[in-house]
């Protein structure tokens, strides 16, 4: 089954474009997502702690690499019940991480509120494919 979810294209600098999806909660709050092809793992800002909870999974087990050389640390939670589009999502499993840097950079320029990044782990499972024509992320779900 194909399911269609709508993007964003926000050009936060000249030539410098980042894809948004939105993502409605179980509470009915929406949330953005940018979709990071280059992260290996979902990751959802640990400051929103009333939209997940967290993992008995130990910390020390779990790292996530950003372009710095160091690893960093995080914790692994998952997501109350939420949806992208017509993709309904009971328990996303995702890495916690401040995201303060990010919003501020999002909210300069497209006055956006990032609550995640879509990563690797998610794009593979469900074989997304980004048509930029259309602006629509399309997802393969079994």
């Amino acid at each position: 089954m194909k399911i269609k979810i709508p993007i964003q294209i926000v050009e936060l600098e000249d030539d410098n474009y980042h894809l948004i999806v939105t993502s409605v909660f179980s509470d009915g709050t929406k949330g953005y997502w940018a979709i990071d092809t280059g992260a290996s793992k979902t990751v959802f800002d640990k400051n929103k702690k009333e939209k997940y909870s967290v993992s008995d999974e130990k910390a020390d087990q779990v790292h996530t690499a950003g372009i710095s050389e160091k690893p960093v640390k995080t914790t692994i939670a998952y997501l109350h019940p939420l949806s992208l589009g017509k993709l309904k999502l009971k328990k996303l499993k995702v890495a916690l991480l401040d995201l303060s840097h990010i919003n501020k950079l999002y909210s300069k320029t497209a006055h956006l509120k990032i609550c995640g990044l879509v990563g690797g782990d998610f794009l593979m499972k469900y074989r997304a494919r980004i048509d930029y024509k259309d602006k629509i992320m399309i997802l393969q779900k079994k």
